[in-house]
C-alpha cells in the first residue's frame, strides 16, 4: 500500500480552490480559515487518523450531529455495503466509520436507526463480511435487507432527465433524515463510486440505469427527495484499480482520509481531485459531477471560506 504524504494531501485541496495558511494547534495542524457566517463548516477534509477519530473531528467542524439529527427522528444510514469482502479490500464502508456516525446519531437522540444496501453479492454475505452488520447490531442499530422487491416503493423524479421514476427502498422514504457515507473507490462504469454513485444502492432496479446513460441517471436519482442530510467519504482505504469490486489488495491505497459536506457535488469533486493524486481521474470523465451540478444539486467550485482543512499527522520529513 501506498500512503500519501501530507504535503500532496494539502497540495490536492489547494488545487480545489481552497488554498489558505497553516497554524499549529497542539498536536493537530489546522488550517487558518474564516469561520462560515453560522459557526460551522459545510466541507471538510480530514487526515491522518483512524476512522472514527476523523470523523468526530469532522461532525465536530459542521456543528455536530446535532446539526442534522434532531431528538426523536428515524435516521437511516446508506453505507457501501455491496460486495462480499473484508474492510482491507476497500469494497466496502469500513465499518469503525459506521460504528462512529452510529454512536453520534444516538447522542444526538435519534429514535431509531436503520442501516441497509442494495449489494451484489448475496445479501448476508457483505453484511457479514464488511463487518458492518456486527457494528451496527452491537450499538444497537436495525440492519435490513436492502434486495427484496418488497421493500421498494415508486417515487417520481420530476427534476430528473432521463429517469423520471424509480423504486427506492423504504427505509431511505421513511426516515425523518438519511445519511450517505461511501467507501472511495474506482469504478469501471461511473468511474468514481462517491457519495453520488452510492444512490444506486437506494434503488431497486439498476439495470435501467446502466441502459439510459449511467452518468446521467447517477444525476436523475440524486434529485431524490428527501436528500442525504450528510455526505460522508471513507478514504481511510481507497480501492484505485479493478473496482468496485477489486481483485486483492493490490488495488488498494491507505490514504487514512475522511471527507464530509452536505452539498453532494461538492464533496464528491473534492474526493475525485483527491483520488486523482493516486491515479489520474479527469473530472469530466465522472460524468455525472458535472450533471449533477447541472441539475442543480450542487457546485463544482465550492467557496472556500465554508471548506475546513484539517491533518492529524506531523510533518515527517
Amino acid at each position: 500500500m501506498t500512503n500519501i504524504t501530507r504535503k500532496e494531501f494539502l497540495q490536492t485541496l489547494a488545487a480545489a480552490g481552497t488554498a489558505a495558511a497553516f497554524s499549529s494547534v497542539g498536536a493537530v495542524d489546522l488550517m487558518a480559515q474564516s469561520a462560515a457566517a453560522n459557526g460551522a463548516y459545510n466541507l471538510v477534509a480530514v487526515m491522518g487518523g483512524e476512522p472514527d477519530v476523523m470523523f468526530n473531528m469532522a461532525i465536530e467542524q459542521m456543528g455536530g450531529m446535532k446539526r442534522f439529527v434532531k431528538p426523536g427522528m428515524k435516521v437511516t444510514i446508506k453505507p457501501n455495503i455491496g460486495w462480499d469482502k473484508t474492510p482491507e479490500l476497500s469494497a466496502n464502508t469500513n465499518p469503525i466509520l459506521v460504528s462512529a456516525i452510529i454512536k453520534a446519531c444516538w447522542a444526538a437522540g435519534a429514535k431509531e436507526i436503520t442501516i441497509f444496501d442494495h449489494t451484489c453479492d448475496e445479501w448476508r454475505r457483505c453484511y457479514q463480511s464488511s463487518g458492518i452488520e456486527e457494528a451496527a447490531k452491537k450499538l444497537g442499530a436495525k440492519v435490513v435487507p436492502g434486495n427484496e422487491p418488497e421493500y421498494y416503493r415508486e417515487i417520481q423524479l420530476p427534476r430528473a432527465k432521463n429517469m423520471k421514476t424509480a423504486m427506492v427502498h423504504q427505509a431511505i422514504l421513511d426516515s425523518d433524515v438519511w445519511i450517505n457515507c461511501p467507501v472511495m473507490k474506482n469504478h469501471s462504469g461511473a468511474r468514481m463510486t462517491l457519495c453520488m454513485k452510492n444512490h444506486m444502492g437506494i434503488v431497486l432496479d439498476r439495470r435501467y440505469m446502466h441502459t439510459h446513460d449511467l452518468q446521467q441517471t447517477i444525476a436523475d436519482i440524486c434529485t431524490l427527495k428527501p436528500a442525504a442530510v450528510l455526505n460522508i467519504v471513507d478514504a481511510y482505504r481507497a480501492m484505485l484499480t479493478n473496482g468496485p469490486r477489486g481483485r486483492s489488495e493490490a488495488d488498494v491505497v491507505n490514504p487514512k482520509a475522511l471527507i464530509m459536506g452536505t452539498d453532494i457535488v461538492a464533496v464528491d469533486t473534492l474526493a475525485t481531485k483527491f483520488f486523482g493524486q493516486y491515479i489520474n481521474m479527469p473530472l469530466n470523465e465522472v460524468g455525472h459531477l458535472a450533471n449533477g451540478e447541472a441539475l442543480g444539486l450542487g457546485t463544482m467550485n465550492p467557496d472556500p471560506a465554508s471548506i475546513k482543512r484539517i491533518n492529524l499527522k506531523r510533518r515527517t520529513n
